[in-house]
């Protein structure tokens, strides 16, 4: 086993044993998940079962980083001959300077949550935004040419969301986070790329809130509010209806109290177990090359949600 040095800043929890007994040995190519916390990501199950199911030698372990290493742990990571990660919260945008290549994609949404490296050389990519169109697309008659959309969060993955909407033809969104200056931030960026999307922001309010609901015909969380116990819901949901469809990007637990509130009123729902299966798939080809068994995917996840 694959210990880093302190310098690092991460402590590396690489299993024994793949899932179903697999043996770890010197020939293992070894990935994983970068970000602060992991310890609730469903990604090592869900690409070890994928390992196995295609009789690869490949095991996928969680690196815990704190921000202030974030710089150290890449390194380390790249030196141990890691063959890729994943990158979560707080790290998509600011891992950035630290890659020696990015594709368009990822550089047009501003942040990275899948790196390849390729002897020595860490190339960035963006995968949330395909994940979550898959997720949506399966699960609801989501018609994005005829949406409104209300974004809460202005982060990573807020970014490659209304990045990935505004390619498939949404006309209007409002995006409404804690951080007035990075959501005008991210607004502006989007507009850039995007000329055909009015896009404006919304004060982090109650009124607003109001506002957006009424306005919009799909709402997405993409803040972590929700994740911890005793979070409560990041928007007032009085105004939420049938017409609505309500996505929550945490899948940890599956149902927020967002969701929760948001059934109850007869919303059409989704958490981001779907987002995160169909991202991982995608991360997967990248690492490896070969198409990721989605079926064997999707089985490991817990609680996997479709229409609601």
């Amino acid at each position: 086993m694959l210990v880093p040095p302190p310098a690092c800043g991460f402590a590396m929890h690489t299993p024994h044993h793949t899932p179903k007994g697999d043996p770890v040995n010197g020939a293992t190519t070894v990935v994983g998940i970068i970000g602060h916390p992991v310890s609730h990501s469903h990604s090592p199950q869900m690409h070890n079962a994928a390992f196995h199911a295609l009789g690869l030698n490949w095991v996928y372990v969680p690196f815990p980083l704190t921000p202030d290493r974030l710089a150290d742990g890449v390194r380390g990571l790249a030196a141990a001959g890691v063959r890729g990660f994943n990158v979560t919260i707080p790290h998509k945008e600011k891992i950035l300077p630290l890659l020696d290549e990015i594709s368009p994609q990822a550089r047009a949404i501003g942040a990275v949550n899948t790196v390849v490296i390729d002897n020595g050389k860490l190339v960035g990519h963006n995968t949330d935004g395909v994940g979550f169109s898959h997720a949506l697309h399966q699960a609801h008659r989501f018609k994005p040419e005829r949406s409104r959309v209300l974004v809460l969060g202005a982060g990573g993955s807020a970014r490659a969301v209304c990045d990935q909407l505004a390619r498939e033809g949404v006309p209007a969104m409002y995006i409404c986070a804690r951080r007035s200056e990075q959501a005008a931030d991210l607004s502006a960026d989007l507009r850039s790329h995007h000329p055909g999307c009015d896009i404006k922001t919304l004060d982090w309010s109650p009124l607003d809130h109001r506002c957006g609901i009424n306005w919009a015909e799909l709402i997405v969380n993409t803040t972590p509010i929700g994740m911890r116990p005793g979070d409560g819901s990041p928007l007032d949901t009085n105004g939420i209806s049938p017409g609505h469809i309500v996505v929550d990007l945490i899948y940890a637990p599956p149902e927020t109290e967002l969701l929760q509130k948001c059934r109850a009123l007869r919303a059409r729902c989704l958490n981001g177990l779907g987002m995160l299966l169909h991202q991982g798939a995608a991360a997967f080809t990248l690492w490896t090359g070969k198409e990721a068994p989605l079926d064997v995917m999707q089985a490991a996840l817990p609680n996997h949600n479709g229409p609601a």
